[in-house]
């Protein structure tokens, strides 16, 4: 599971990928978790499920790289790591363990206003996932 940022001219771009397409957003994840915390070390004192259901992988991607954003913002809830994950692809639909902490409890800029349409991509290539997410800072 890996991810590296690229280029961009105002917002934060990156590319993850992993062998499964549950790796490749694990990947996305820890993208999005070292640009809202940086390197901080988050505890894990509370876990949470997320299911989420969509049209398709991208819009899957999309929400689920939102519920981050919305738990910090609405419960100020900060995850630090994904438990368990399974995607359904048919179906696209998706169910996970997440771990964090009170967000209070650390010192942290959240530079990310948002989760993008913009470049966004989920595809299979040479045994592996890649996805591409543009997040708004």
């Amino acid at each position: 599971m890996t991810y590296k940022f690229l280029e961009h001219t105002a917002d934060v771009k990156f590319q993850a990928e992993g062998e499964t397409l549950e790796q490749a957003f694990i990947s996305s994840f820890s993208a999005l978790k070292e640009t809202i915390c940086g390197d901080i070390k988050i505890l894990e004192q509370e876990e949470k499920n997320i299911n989420i259901k969509s049209e398709n992988l991208e819009n899957l991607l999309y929400k689920f790289l939102e519920e981050f954003l919305f738990f910090l913002d609405s419960e100020d809830f900060l995850v630090n790591s994904i438990k368990n994950i399974e995607i359904n692809q048919e179906a696209f639909e998706l169910k996970a363990v997440i771990a964090g902490d009170k967000a209070e409890n650390y010192k942290f800029t959240n530079d990310v206003k948002a989760i993008t349409y913009n470049n966004l991509f989920v595809k299979q290539e040479d045994n592996k996932w890649v996805v591409q997410v543009v997040l708004d800072v």
